[in-house]
């Protein structure tokens, strides 16, 4: 049996919080690391987010990353209206949002997706345009969201 996105490998699993500076400094001491930079989700003109099929001009966030052998943990802090991100919060408080995919076709692995019963919430490009994101809620059948990510790069 073939997994459906080629690969049953998580490449991140993410959780959601509303103070991303005291959470990361909990994981550090956790996982005995050192504290990660913050970094932003950076600006609609290069990420052109969209968040339920609409232009999300307004919406971002702060992200941190630990990297734990093959799977990075993310931490996400959102801010600035209703995205993927802010309506979990808003919904639960915080805790694990996503399990994320590094996938080579990102519109193969939509199809996929969207095949299996999942419907997309939220896409996007990094913060720097080097790849593309797309979020499918999943929580119906996974418990959770699902994150495809694809780089540009080589």
């Amino acid at each position: 049996m073939q997994p459906l996105l080629g690969t049953h490998i998580p490449s991140q699993i993410a959780i959601i919080c509303n103070d991303i500076e005291a959470t990361k400094q909990k994981y550090a001491e956790f996982f005995g690391m050192e504290v990660p930079p913050t970094l932003d989700g950076g600006p609609y003109e290069i990420t052109k987010c969209e968040y339920m099929g609409e232009p999300a001009k307004m919406i971002s966030c702060k992200m941190a990353f630990f990297q734990l052998g093959v799977t990075q943990f993310e931490i996400i802090e959102p801010y600035g209206g209703h995205s993927t991100w802010q309506d979990f919060l808003d919904e639960t408080g915080g805790g694990i949002h996503h399990i994320a995919y590094q996938v080579p076709d990102i519109d193969a692995a939509c199809k996929a997706c969207e095949s299996f019963g999942m419907k997309l919430t939220q896409k996007g490009l990094y913060g720097d345009a080097s790849g593309a994101y797309a979020y499918y809620d999943a929580r119906e059948t996974l418990h959770c969201f699902i994150e495809l990510l694809s780089s540009f790069r080589s």
